[in-house]
């Protein structure tokens, strides 16, 4: 139980952080451009991330040719973030831009889950997952009324 409960933990403190960097990175893009504020997101990012992996002894870096061309291209799906997030935190405020994500998010896993894609444990859509999504926009627009 206290291991489920630290993994939960975790999850909060990464969804807390998608929370504090959205709000950040709008205000960034407004000032320097959404292109330029996405540049320097993923420079500083790739600076920790660097010192982390020198940190930790470099992990298994020694493999990163072994891995699948989609691996590699990835980091894409954060400069979609990003220029996402400079559109609608503006428009929408930090709430109703980051339940968007959250529900893109949470579609794509659900389709991700039901073909057990990228080695995740395979879980069919079912009604329950359907209504879940369903509820999840609900929820955007009933703040937004």
């Amino acid at each position: 139980m206290i291991e489920a409960l630290t993994i939960i933990v975790i999850g909060l403190i990464g969804g807390a952080a998608v929370g504090l960097q959205g709000p950040i990175v709008s205000a960034m893009g407004q000032i320097v451009g959404p292109a330029a504020g996405s540049f320097i997101v993923h420079v500083s990012g790739a600076v920790f991330a660097g010192l982390l992996l020198f940190a930790r002894g470099g992990e298994n870096m020694a493999h990163w040719r072994s891995l699948p061309w989609y691996m590699l291209l990835s980091g894409i799906f954060g400069v979609v973030l990003y220029l996402t997030l400079n559109q609608t935190m503006p428009r929408f405020g930090a709430l109703t831009a980051l339940m968007l994500i959250i529900a893109g998010q949470i579609t794509v896993g659900v389709v991700i889950d039901h073909f057990g894609w990228f080695g995740v444990a395979q879980r069919p859509i079912d009604g329950v997952r359907v209504l879940a999504l369903g509820l999840m926009l609900l929820s955007i627009y009933l703040i937004n009324r």
